[in-house]
């Protein structure tokens, strides 16, 4: 019997200040996060920047200021907003930044305000996910890996200025070989980045194998028809704003997908948001996703930790 995902903790008394209560209570934090891989903090009432801040720095250790993926809430600030994404869309089960070289251990949300509907934020055990895929599929993508590309342009999606920080060529090189990231520039201002990067990594606390990659984020059979239909349309294969292959550089079957993103669904948790609410995630051990909702919808996120695959950063 798998345990709940995620591992709620509650205060014992109304008014319990959390930054206090994880002070005092740092252990049982860490063994349900070592545990189930994901704590909802509720009861709380914590939902504004200031006061999520010091309580994401306590759960995370030093936070991520510079993530070129997500916007501070205001200058100077560690915390940020979610990547936006149409709110009448689903945004699929991912590791955060598991395409990158480096990637956070964890992430903290916040919930300023929920939506009026939806708007969960479903969390899955990535370790499961792996023992749950057929070996023959996990053999394929553990020997071949996952090889992203990337092109950044204006008006789709975020620029290379915005994901590097910089308005400079060279400082953007410079952070693409830091990265593995082999890169060409293309007419209009664009940039294309390629890499291959590993899809599955042993997950430290439990010393089990963790599904950890972006493939169904960058795959073009994991969008909506529509949405697939409309940019097949505008772009060639190697102009895509995001697509992916096996690391060898063949063709990822759409079956292969659709069985992936299958697995992800059947082993999915969901809860209600209610203002206040703090929920800790193990990047590795877990992915998150982001249901369609109506409404103002107002979540905070921070992450902190560094972690990177073998022979990188």
């Amino acid at each position: 019997m798998r345990d709940s995902l995620p591992h709620v903790l509650t205060p014992a008394e109304t008014g319990d200040d959390l930054f206090d209560w994880i002070t005092r209570n740092g252990a049982e934090v860490d063994e349900g996060l070592a545990r189930a891989g994901a704590v909802l903090f509720r009861g709380f009432d914590i939902a504004t920047p200031d006061r999520f801040e010091p309580v994401a720095e306590l759960i995370c250790g030093e936070l991520v200021a510079d993530n070129g993926e997500h916007n501070p809430v205001f200058d100077g600030s560690s915390v940020q907003t979610p990547v936006f994404y149409p709110p009448d869309k689903h945004l699929l089960w991912h590791n955060e930044n598991s395409f990158n070289a480096e990637w956070p251990l964890r992430i903290v949300f916040c919930c300023g305000q929920p939506a009026e509907t939806g708007g969960e934020t479903p969390v899955v055990d990535s370790r499961l996910v792996y023992e749950t895929l057929d070996p023959a599929l996990r053999r394929r993508f553990e020997e071949r890996g996952v090889g992203y590309q990337r092109v950044y342009r204006a008006g789709l999606g975020l620029t290379w200025q915005q994901v590097f920080g910089t308005d400079s060529r060279a400082e953007a090189e410079r952070r693409c070989a830091e990265t593995g990231l082999r890169h060409e520039w293309l007419d209009g201002d664009r940039l294309r980045t390629t890499c291959v990067r590993p899809a599955v990594v042993k997950h430290a606390g439990s010393g089990r194998m963790s599904w950890f990659n972006q493939a169904q984020h960058w795959h073009t059979a994991c969008l909506d028809e529509q949405t697939r239909a409309a940019l097949q349309e505008l772009f060639s294969e190697d102009e895509m704003p995001r697509s992916c292959r096996y690391g060898d550089g063949s063709e990822i079957e759409d079956s292969v997908m659709t069985e992936i993103l299958d697995v992800y669904r059947s082993l999915e948790s969901a809860f209600p948001w209610h203002r206040g609410d703090v929920l800790a995630v193990d990047n590795v051990a877990v992915a998150h996703a982001r249901n369609p909702f109506t409404g103002k919808r107002k979540l905070f996120v921070a992450m902190g930790g560094a972690g990177s695959y073998p022979g990188e950063v």
